[in-house]
């Protein structure tokens, strides 16, 4: 059997160039920064990805909801507002209409234009056919 042996290595003139080293993706600089292989060992195992995805869209999912609920409850309470600001302007508006139909008030509104309220009930006139 003939013995393993090492290629011989090319010159540095013949050496193919290199364009600054390997390129590094984002998944290689987050390897790099966060020690993953150090957590995980050599890689991720895959049978942990599909109960993780299923965790983080579980998470994502809730969030959602509750920024949803929130928005809603705000919507909600600034309606009930508008609401009793609406209802206090009707009751206000109401018990104006109420003073300004009162007969006395009536009578100090046309007594500028020199119209005076009967003291006599109305007289029926009654015609034969």
């Amino acid at each position: 059997m003939s013995e393993n042996t090492f290629k011989k290595k090319l010159k540095t003139g013949n050496a193919p160039k290199k364009s600054g080293g390997p390129r590094k993706t984002i998944f290689t600089w987050i390897e790099e920064k966060l020690n993953v292989t150090g957590l995980l060992g050599e890689g991720v195992p895959v049978q942990l990805v599909p109960p993780v995805g299923f965790v983080v869209i579980l998470a994502l999912i809730y969030i959602w909801s509750n920024h949803r609920a929130e928005n809603m409850v705000r919507k909600i309470e600034k309606a009930q507002q508008e609401v009793e600001d609406l209802r206090a302007d009707v009751t206000t508006l109401e018990a104006e209409y109420m003073l300004s139909s009162m007969q006395s008030e009536v009578a100090k509104k046309v007594a500028a234009q020199e119209i005076e309220e009967l003291n006599q009930p109305p007289i029926k006139i009654e015609v034969d056919k």
